[in-house]
């Protein structure tokens, strides 16, 4: 068991397709997060930057580019990229530092202007690189691999069309409620069927889009939420940063390869639900805990996916959990109050911190229209490139 931390503030910039720059989203969620803390930028004794790959150099010091924005007042700085887990990365390195007693309150910043369309790898020629020769090799964009998992779950466990359009029926009714959310506009399941292929079988609406936008969280030490007269803030309990183990014997791209299992058995849990059982096992709780959850719905069928892997229900249940209606508002699990990627779209330095903002918002009983009746634990879960996997549990 490690330390808690409390989280004092959380901000977010909408998202949406601005045509501005990273560092303006950044700034609006880091001042957005800081008035709600009731802290001064200049008593913040360090910030973390989730690091964005696109928008030139500055990109890569996220760090110190939103420091500057801010103001420079001598802040420790450190930018942390791990892909879609970069904003849970940028968490845990926040509370290293703060269980450490490195420092008292730490600022976490991420955001993104993403391009129109599905992600590329970063310019170059890199012929070692898995990620580079799936586009390359395989031609495997994002929408590619959703699709070909979409087609497993449907040959493994009998999930339909109908069961992933529901899944953006529920997500869209959430995100209908959020004035965070780039779509803010109900959905059917006749309109998903009739949004056009874009990776067989899913459908346009079944697929997350590419956004700009910005999250960020205030965190500090127990302590000092005592002294700045917060008794009894929301508490981060638990960050996972696991990697899978071997043999990894389910295509996960970018890899482009499984291992044998010949001679060695695969692992109890696959890459996901280990990253989620590491979350529990830190917490101390089990998935029989939780209020809700905010999982990477990249896909309408990786959704799905994440209800098992999460231990909200058996293998191949998943379908079955979303059409008892469990995991809608009201529902005995929310998954995606906030209504997830699906009404967001990908902010990708922004997305996992965003999670933690909808967490934050729904313990405190602050979510509005989307509130999950009372909120105690809830649980956040995304995967980066490359085994970047990453979960976070935060309890009131």
């Amino acid at each position: 068991m490690t330390g808690e931390v409390a989280v004092l503030g959380a901000g977010m910039h909408p998202w949406g397709k601005w045509g501005r720059g990273f560092v303006e989203y950044g700034v609006v969620a880091a001042r957005a997060a800081l008035a709600d803390a009731g802290v001064e930028w200049r008593e913040v004794d360090s910030i973390v930057g989730a690091d964005t790959v696109r928008g030139g150099y500055p990109g890569y010091v996220a760090g110190a580019t939103f420091a500057r924005a801010l103001g420079w007042q001598g802040a420790r700085v450190t930018s942390v990229y791990a892909a879609c887990a970069s904003g849970a990365q940028a968490v845990n390195a926040a509370r290293a530092q703060i269980l450490s007693g490195l420092a008292d309150v730490v600022l976490v910043v991420g955001a993104d202007a993403a391009p129109k369309g599905f992600f590329r790898p970063a310019g170059g020629d890199r012929p070692d690189d898995p990620d580079w020769l799936r586009f390359r090799v395989l031609g495997a964009t994002n929408p590619t691999y959703f699709g070909l998992y979409a087609r497993r779950r449907m040959a493994v466990h009998g999930d339909s069309l109908e069961d992933f359009a529901q899944v953006k029926v529920k997500n869209s009714a959430m995100g209908a409620l959020n004035p965070y959310a780039r779509y803010r506009k109900r959905v059917t399941g006749e309109e998903v069927a009739a949004s056009a292929v874009v990776a067989d079988p899913l459908r346009l609406l079944d697929i997350c889009a590419t956004s700009d936008g910005g999250a960020a969280l205030v965190l500090s030490g127990m302590e000092f939420a005592r002294r700045h007269g917060v008794a009894a803030p929301v508490r981060l309990r638990a960050v996972s940063t696991v990697t899978p183990r071997y043999p990894n014997t389910v295509l996960d791209l970018p890899d482009i390869a499984t291992d044998s299992a010949v001679a060695v058995e695969p692992p109890d849990r696959t890459f996901r639900a280990s990253i989620a059982t590491a979350a529990f096992e830190e917490a101390g709780i089990g998935p029989e805990d939780l209020s809700l959850a905010e999982v990477y719905d990249l896909s309408t069928a990786l959704e799905l996916q994440w209800y098992e892997d999460l231990g909200l229900c058996g293998e191949g249940e998943g379908a079955k959990l979303l059409r008892e209606g469990a995991t809608a508002l009201g529902g005995r699990i929310p998954v995606n109050p906030s209504g997830g990627l699906a009404s967001f779209g990908e902010a990708v330095p922004a997305q996992a911190i965003a999670q933690v903002c909808e967490l934050t918002w729904q313990l405190r009983g602050t979510a509005g229209d989307r509130q999950v009746a009372d909120a105690r634990v809830g649980i956040t879960a995304n995967q980066g490139l490359f085994g970047h996997g990453s979960a976070v549990v935060a309890v009131r």
